[in-house]
């Protein structure tokens, strides 16, 4: 567990000291290496919110904090206390089940600073959880507090656990633009997410990527990219970015749009752009995108209708927008299965179509899906290219 604070410097600005600066307070363990994380675990620009909730990396493991923003009057404190409780997990897919003990402690420290002895016990208490190699931790910033790391023998690739109306919020926000992202996420390619703090909802819609890339066919998909969630990130982060080759991330930090190299694909807002030339042509939509988003759409108010007639309560939005891109992907490479182990080996307008694809809308991304998934051995009709 970690508790971070954030102390505004703005009365003694030099070109060496910076106007505010994070502290790591407390943490536990104590031998284990937080180097940057004040960094990650409060995120640039927070000074603006009261509240926020920020997932991030840090090595091999995965982060949540929770910031708080208090007024007091302190000239020292310069008018406000900022602070950040987190904890560092092995896996992201469980840490929103502790938001609420994070956003009360970061609370608590804003009103009683030191008072460590919650944050003390919920480490004891969850280290166990962790695997023999790794390393439990709960630190204190001033800025910001975290709590303990904890483990769960999940794959983040099939089995993540989304807080509810995550995925919602994320099909309200994008629209039809999730068919888009659906098809940069399938390729593998480095998405990074642009948006002001207040950062946490941002951080939820990179865990709703992660999800548009899912495939369940055994096999499928091994040799490629993992495709990686960053969470959130900032400049100190940029080392670690050039040597990734797929990855979803947010961050509040506007000068990563001139940093081209480090990304593929922009998200700014609801604008999703590339610098790319080959990736321009999957911003439009097909045909069969939208007929995707049709289903998709019908399907979610055929749900909520059954929630609200029938009281159902055991299917959620979260499992339907999983299934539903599962399902889609899983259909694209059965196909392209069949078809790589039949006697001619050729992709027609009709397999296409047996893939929920479009025939002549789809054409460049199945081009890169072949090369990224690497089936070099199957031939594309001439029918596919003629518009």
């Amino acid at each position: 567990a970690l508790l971070l604070r954030l102390i505004d410097r703005s009365a003694h600005i030099s070109a060496e000291t910076p106007a505010s600066c994070n502290m790591l307070e407390w943490c536990l363990p104590k031998d284990i290496d937080l180097e940057g994380v004040e960094f990650k675990a409060i995120a640039s620009g927070s000074h603006r919110v009261t509240t926020d909730f920020i997932y991030f990396r840090k090595g091999s493991y995965f982060g949540l904090a929770c910031f708080a923003n208090m007024a007091v009057e302190s000239m020292e404190e310069r008018g406000a206390r900022m602070k950040s409780v987190g904890i560092l997990s092995p896996s992201y897919t469980l840490l929103y089940r502790y938001m609420s003990f994070l956003e009360h402690q970061v609370r608590l420290q804003l009103k009683s600073p030191g008072h460590y002895s919650p944050l003390e016990a919920f480490y004891e208490d969850k280290r166990a959880l962790l695997p023999p190699s790794g390393e439990a931790v709960v630190c204190a910033l001033p800025t910001s507090t975290w709590g303990a790391a904890i483990n769960h023998s999940m794959h983040p690739e099939m089995k993540i656990t989304h807080p509810a109306g995550c995925m919602s919020q994320f099909i309200r926000f994008f629209g039809e633009q999730i068919m888009v992202l659906w098809k940069l996420a399938l390729l593998r390619r480095r998405i990074l997410i642009f948006s002001p703090p207040p950062v946490g909802v941002v951080c939820y819609r990179v865990f709703c990527c992660c999800c548009l890339a899912n495939i369940s066919i055994p096999g499928v998909g091994v040799a490629v990219p993992e495709f990686r969630p960053f969470f959130y990130v900032n400049v100190a982060d940029i080392s670690a970015l050039e040597n990734e080759l797929s990855y979803v991330a947010c961050t509040t930090e506007k000068i990563f749009e001139e940093k081209k190299d480090l990304y593929d694909v922009y998200v700014d807002n609801q604008n999703v752009k590339t610098h790319r030339d080959g990736l321009k042509p999957l911003l439009r939509l097909s045909a069969a995108d939208r007929e995707k988003y049709r289903k998709l759409t019908e399907q979610r108010q055929m749900l909520l209708y059954s929630q609200e007639e029938n009281g159902d309560c055991v299917s959620s939005e979260e499992d339907l927008f999983i299934l539903f891109f599962l399902e889609q992907n899983n259909r694209i490479f059965q196909t392209l299965s069949e078809v790589a182990g039949s006697s001619d080996p050729t992709i027609t307008q009709e397999s296409v179509r047996a893939m929920g694809l479009d025939p002549h809308g789809d054409r460049l991304f199945l081009l890169h899906l072949l090369e990224i998934y690497g089936y070099d051995s199957l031939l594309v009709s001439e029918q596919l290219c003629c518009s």
